[in-house]
């Protein structure tokens, strides 16, 4: 089994390899470039040398081209000797910079109006994939930070304190974390800095935001505690401390607050992040679809034809058959009746009211597909010959039912649980635009709308790794509820 498991995860991590390169490529090489700056309120602002420079750098920072500038190139060729004579345009020392730069494969260009050259690189669909692959896994470490204004940076890793809870943390010196390890009651409970995803930065929407911190990120006004800080301080703030990052360049406010350069902290927010709101209203709503849809399959597989089984039927039938953006409008017109909110931001997250429609109307959307398939699995499993030898054997038809069809017929709907718990996170597009729901649900659409290509690269990894993962656990719960399934068997066996 063990063996099973490992080549089942190796595989599914290939999946994710080839599903997100796909999409990378695709994305990178099918949309036109500038398309990418459509929604860029700055560029309206640029023109001549600051325009071509603006979109070269983002273009680099984005992962499309290797953009080096005319001092870069000096430097690289030079060093400090000869550099400012490379400076000079049409200078014998800068003729040898680009020539070199030529030689590397880069295309030499000119600015318009200063006529600078430039160099740049564009990555072809292998490049494209190795530049993602190669920084996708950031590794912090006593010697990531290089700070010229602070060469005596004591570089080592120390146990330290939670500053707020006071639970042992590992700390170090000289990584762009300086908290590495440590522990608190938000899930997963155990905590980590050492080993990042980098997808690169959101652009244009939260321009220079990495992509990770726009998704998890909470939302809202700030939410301050009272802490204490390592030079004394006590005060309400709305730092985290243990996101504290290494700040080259610090002012009084953070000397108030810090004794080191490690200032540069996220703050905490009164609302829940996008991904938790969807998570929230997901979970709810599943497990309310679960406690409407199972006894009430059960009750329809044991009333076959009669008059539960087709008020039943009818029931899921019309669900099926009315559009579900209808079914959603439908619904929120009936809820404003009752004085709910037909938009989540009219009472906010603070207000239970808020969560009550779109918790309710996904829930319902859900139940008939769980009705229809538990009366059809257990209706198949009635006219087995193991339900005919207990019911020779005297026993009733309620034991019938609880004891064995029921086992049996729950094993497919107990599959699908792990990929409908995890994929949560994903949130429900309809459901969350038509309620404004500040959520995951529309966040898919929203990046491709607004050519935001890392968000859309992130979130089509993270969607990925749920879907495959969530596969394999509802394989492997199957066979917790079914011991006699076993996943490891060959055909034939």
């Amino acid at each position: 089994m063990k063996k099973y498991i490992l080549t089942r995860i190796v595989k599914s991590i290939f999946s994710i390899f080839i599903v997100v390169s796909v999409v990378l490529v695709m994305i990178y090489t099918l949309i036109p470039r500038n398309k990418i700056f459509d929604n860029d309120p700055a560029i309206k602002k640029m023109k001549d040398d600051a325009l071509v420079t603006y979109k070269n750098g983002k273009l680099d920072e984005l992962g499309y081209l290797d953009y080096i500038k005319k001092p870069e190139m000096c430097q690289v060729t030079f060093g400090t000797d000869g550099y400012e004579a490379c400076l000079v345009n049409g200078s014998e020392e800068q003729k040898t910079a680009l020539a070199a730069y030529e030689s590397k494969g880069y295309e030499i260009m000119y600015l318009p109006k200063s006529n600078d050259p430039y160099a740049i690189h564009d990555f072809s669909w292998f490049e494209l994939l190795t530049h993602f692959y190669g920084k996708l896994f950031a590794v912090d470490g006593v010697n990531k930070i290089q700070d010229p204004d602070n060469p005596d940076l004591e570089r080592k890793y120390y146990w330290g304190k939670h500053p707020t809870n006071g639970t042992p943390a590992l700390l170090c010196s000289g990584c762009q974390y300086k908290y590495q390890l440590y522990f608190d009651g938000s899930f997963p409970f155990i905590h980590q800095n050492k080993l990042r995803l980098d997808f690169g930065t959101s652009y244009p929407i939260n321009s220079g935001i990495p992509t990770m911190q726009v998704i998890g990120e909470g939302q809202g006004s700030a939410k301050k505690t009272k802490q204490n800080f390592e030079t004394g301080a006590v005060e309400d703030s709305a730092l985290i401390q243990t996101t504290c990052q290494y700040k080259f360049t610090t002012d009084h406010i953070d000397a108030k607050y810090f004794n080191d350069k490690y200032a540069n902290c996220l703050s905490a927010h009164k609302d829940p992040s996008m991904i938790n709101t969807s998570y929230i209203i997901g979970i709810i709503s599943l497990l309310l679809a679960y406690v409407v849809a199972l006894p009430a399959g059960i009750s329809m597989a044991q009333h076959k034809d009669g008059i539960i089984d087709k008020i039943g039927i009818a029931y899921i039938n019309m669900l099926i058959a009315i559009p579900s953006l209808a079914f959603i409008f439908f619904m929120r017109s009936i809820g404003t009746n009752f004085g709910l909110p037909d938009k989540f931001p009219q009472l906010g997250f603070g207000d239970l009211r808020s969560y009550i429609m779109p918790t309710l109307i996904l829930a319902l959307l859900s139940t008939p597909g769980l009705m229809m398939w538990l009366r059809r699995y257990m209706i198949d499993q009635s006219n087995s010959d193991y339900v005919k030898f207990a019911r020779a054997k005297g026993l009733s038809q309620k034991e019938i039912f609880n004891r064995h069809i029921l086992k049996n017929a729950i094993i497919p709907i107990v599959n699908g649980i792990p990929g409908s718990i995890i994929l949560c996170i994903s949130g429900a597009l309809i459901t969350e635009s038509a309620f404004a729901v500040p959520g995951m649900g529309k966040m898919l659409p929203d990046a491709l709308r607004q050519k935001n290509n890392t968000m859309v690269i992130t979130l089509v990894f993270i969607f990925t790794t749920l879907s495959i993962f969530s596969v394999l656990a509802g394989d492997l719960l199957m066979t917790v509820v079914d011991p006699r399934i076993s996943l490891t068997a060959k055909g034939g066996e």
